[in-house]
């Protein structure tokens, strides 16, 4: 439906209040102060809006587009099921980040999804098989749960013993979106929006150490496992749990239980670190849990990480963080069939520079000068 040939009335027409709704919040703007940039509308003409109760007239969408930064057939529906209203993201604490920051960070993983679906009219992307583990509500989750599902996924998804070789990619293989972006995210830490179509992982791109990283990315696929859509969002048993399973994920009990020292051998921390990929801090606790370390010397640690500035910056860097490669690998694939970026652009009416920020081009895509 999206179509480029689309009229302007047909936009009229097909306007979707969901898209109106996502295009202010991609700009961080409320009602009133895009009731301002417009300047012919009341924000309470842009609320109705949103809520569905009216719909602009062709000339209102037309500035409504230029304010925004949009093509105006991004307000025309698109023709598949929208994304419930109701699907929200999975964020750690939310006294840490402003209502604004988690909405455009929202609405950035929303376009995350209306990306992959518009590929996937061209490409076919990874099936999405993701292993659910049901919480009883009646039931809190133990330990043993959580440690029982992390084995199962890993099991479901044939992951070898040892460490995991690349968390982001055996997402993406198994149909998770995963996206990184330097927008509100640099305020706000890693989530995860559980479409049911396409759930997608938001880790930020100002966090530059592949340990944090992979951890973040292992953190969210616990809230997909274990929460799904029910789960509670940024409440504190949530968010140990899906600590713990990241923690289980990426240093299975059976594998790592004899490698771990129960006193404070740094270089052996160091070499643990190293070889499984993830930080000091997480080894530390994973040393507590797995009962190898006495609570005096976990204290002990903790307390010389501080006094080293090591809680800030860790000795024995790994590199880069994991990149996601789906959403580039599929336009890339798309554009061997003839469907250059300019025209997928111009199909989908997603806006373009939003789309670039997803997929880390650069925006203006200059040559670089080479040496």
């Amino acid at each position: 439906m999206n179509d480029p040939q689309l009229n302007p009335g047909d936009i009229a027409a097909l306007f979707d209040r969901a898209r109106l709704r996502m295009a202010r919040e991609l700009r961080g703007l409320t009602q009133v102060q895009l009731a301002r940039e417009v300047g012919t509308v009341t924000a309470a003409s842009i609320s109705q809006f949103e809520n569905g109760h009216t719909k602009p007239a062709t000339s209102t969408l037309r500035r409504l587009a230029v304010a925004l930064r949009v093509p105006p057939s991004f307000f025309a529906a698109p023709a598949r099921p929208p994304a419930q209203d109701q699907v929200n993201g999975f964020f750690r604490s939310l006294r840490s980040t402003s209502p604004r920051d988690r909405q455009q960070a929202l609405a950035y993983v929303h376009l995350a999804r209306e990306l992959a679906l518009e590929l996937e009219k061209h490409v076919a992307l990874p099936d999405l098989n993701l292993p659910r583990v049901p919480i009883d509500e009646g039931q809190p989750l133990q330990s043993v749960d959580i440690e029982r599902a992390a084995a199962q996924v890993r099991d479901h998804w044939n992951v070898s013993r040892g460490p995991v070789q690349d968390v982001v990619r055996l997402l993406e293989m198994n149909g998770i979106v995963v996206v990184r972006f330097r927008v509100s995210i640099e305020k706000v830490d890693a989530f995860c929006v559980d479409f049911p179509d396409r759930p997608v992982v938001a880790l930020g791109a100002d966090k530059g150490l592949r340990d944090r990283s992979r951890f973040d990315a292992a953190h969210e696929l616990g809230h997909l496992v274990l929460h799904g859509v029910t789960g509670k969002i940024g409440d504190k048993v949530t968010e140990s749990q899906a600590h713990e399973f990241a923690a289980a994920f990426l240093m299975p009990a059976d594998d790592i239980k004899s490698e771990i020292p129960e006193r404070l051998d740094w270089p052996a921390f160091l070499r643990l670190k190293a070889k499984w990929h993830v930080s000091l801090a997480a080894l530390l606790v994973r040393a507590k849990t797995l009962g190898i370390m006495s609570e005096h010397t976990y204290a002990q640690g903790w307390k010389a990480l501080s006094v080293r500035g090591w809680r800030k910056v860790e000795p024995g860097p790994l590199g880069n963080p994991e990149g996601p490669v789906l959403l580039q690998r599929a336009l890339a694939l798309m554009e061997t069939t003839g469907i250059s970026f300019a025209d997928f652009i111009n199909r989908s009416g997603l806006p373009e520079a939003d789309v670039r920020t997803l997929l880390s081009r650069d925006i203006s895509e200059r040559p670089r000068v080479e040496f």
